[in-house]
């Protein structure tokens, strides 16, 4: 007789949905900086975060000790330093920042956005000491 198999049904369904328009929120008018918009479902395994940095901005020096980052940029420009000297970032780059690798981000003067994409990392979890 076959092995018949019982078909696992998750709680909740995943459904593929969009999340955003990233050209609205880059677009040409006036727009704020910072982080324009956050990955922030509930029970996602990834982070990301839209950028934008005004022109000639910079973000300094800083390492991801334990995740590997992508970055797409998605307008603008800019150089990215790192450990091998100057890269530089134009629309639609995709840069991979293996974990523990060092940069700073500066944005050239018609400004920089950007998207980054990495691993959730696990909320924070509170122990009886033993």
């Amino acid at each position: 007789m076959p092995e018949t198999r019982a078909a696992a049904l998750p709680e909740e369904t995943a459904v593929a949905r969009m999340l955003c328009d990233v050209g609205a929120l880059t677009g040409e008018q006036p727009e704020p900086t910072g982080v324009l918009w956050k990955l922030a479902e509930p029970g996602r395994q990834l982070d990301a975060n839209l950028i934008r940095l005004p022109g000639d901005a910079r973000i300094g020096t800083h390492a991801e000790p334990d995740l590997d980052v992508l970055l797409l940029v998605v307008t603008g420009d800019g150089t990215m330093d790192t450990a091998d000297g100057a890269t530089p970032l134009a629309e639609g780059g995709l840069v991979w920042l293996p974990h523990g690798s060092t940069r700073s981000i500066t944005a050239g003067p018609r400004g920089l956005a950007y998207v980054t994409v990495h691993r959730r990392r696990p909320g924070m979890q509170i122990r009886r000491r033993a």
